[in-house]
């Protein structure tokens, strides 16, 4: 891992670094031979619902590259999806992806199949409650059928590097100007 204060201080988005190959992982595939990348995101709500943000670190070996966004209504959970899509939209081959996030709703909806028993239920969590944020947990598990992604839950503000970096990018694209509409965002009722 590399210190802090190596990573660049202003956002920069570098080319994409990974040659394209088919996008598709197959289940009898060897993982093998696909690209490995670490991933870090994270997500900032200024005020939840508010402002929010994501950043989000690729780390390809001995390359980086740094992406984020802001938003004007959203939610701190949706920044968190969202920072995790962005990273793995970004990248133009099949990989063997970790990520990190310190976001345990994140980890726990994608490891636990959570999300795979919404979209099979019509994105009901139970007979009573909606799932929320149906349209970025679909993408993601599309995303997820293209790669080999494990999921890896880090403590939040508690000193690892990547994590307070990818923190101060959404805060950041939080706090900046020209926010996006976050066009999935529904206010509860």
């Amino acid at each position: 891992m590399a210190d802090i204060s190596s990573f660049p201080s202003s956002p920069k988005v570098s080319p994409k670094v990974s040659p394209k190959v088919s996008p598709k992982v197959s289940s009898q595939g060897s993982a093998e031979s696909l690209p490995k990348i670490r991933i870090y995101t994270d997500g900032s709500c200024l005020r939840n619902p508010g402002a929010g943000g994501y950043g989000a670190l690729l780390d390809y070996g001995d390359r980086r590259r740094e992406l984020s966004g802001g938003y004007r209504l959203t939610t701190n959970n949706r920044m968190e999806i969202l920072g995790a899509i962005v990273a793995l939209r970004s990248l133009e081959t099949a990989s063997v992806v970790d990520l990190y996030t310190d976001s345990q709703y994140l980890v726990n909806t994608m490891t636990k199949g959570w999300a795979k028993r919404w979209q099979a239920n019509n994105w009901q969590r139970n007979a009573k409650d909606k799932a929320e944020n149906p349209d970025l947990w679909q993408e993601l598990l599309e995303l997820a059928k293209q790669h080999k992604i494990t999921f890896h839950w880090v403590r939040g503000h508690s000193g690892h590097p990547e994590n307070e970096y990818c923190d101060r990018l959404a805060v950041k694209a939080a706090n900046g100007t020209n926010l996006l509409p976050d066009s999935g965002y529904k206010p509860k009722k």
